[in-house]
């Protein structure tokens, strides 16, 4: 097998099983009620003081009417919490609750593990050349239009 047909079965295994793999791992019996889309907008949302809606949605990359649905779902599970911007009352600001932190660090534990599983393999040199070759393939994804 050469290197184009290597690469190419290993990115289709990884397309194929990591969003089922990640759901395995990070939808427990605690976290039951989530679903892996349901993590990764607590992962948008972000610790702290949390975001607008229109940042939110812009980190995934969706409109913000799509994401109201799914935050609805969030906010009524008591993941997160919504409030208006004292400012500008049209702005609308999630936080995450105590429930939606700990939601979140599991989600990242996960990531955590799966970054040091490759990264433990590599020498010190090696790591900037996956690093490079990801960012090419994550920049072929942000541009390709089919």
């Amino acid at each position: 097998m050469d290197a184009y047909e290597s690469i190419n079965k290993i990115l289709v295994h990884l397309f194929n099983d990591i969003w089922g793999l990640e759901e395995k791992a990070v939808i427990t019996e605690e976290f039951k009620d989530l679903t892996n889309n349901d993590m990764h907008i607590i992962e948008a949302v972000g610790l702290g003081d949390g975001n607008n809606m229109s940042t939110i949605a812009k980190k995934l990359g969706i409109t913000v009417g799509s994401l109201t649905t799914s935050m609805n779902s969030l906010v009524n599970k008591k993941y997160a919490v919504r409030h208006r911007s004292e400012e500008d009352r049209r702005i609308v600001n999630i936080k995450l609750t105590e429930k939606g932190e700990k939601a979140y660090h599991h989600h990242a534990n996960f990531h955590k593990k799966m970054v040091e599983a490759v990264v433990e393999t590599l020498d010190e040199e090696e790591i900037p050349v996956l690093t490079k070759a990801l960012d090419n393939l994550y920049q072929f994804f942000k541009t390709y239009n089919g």
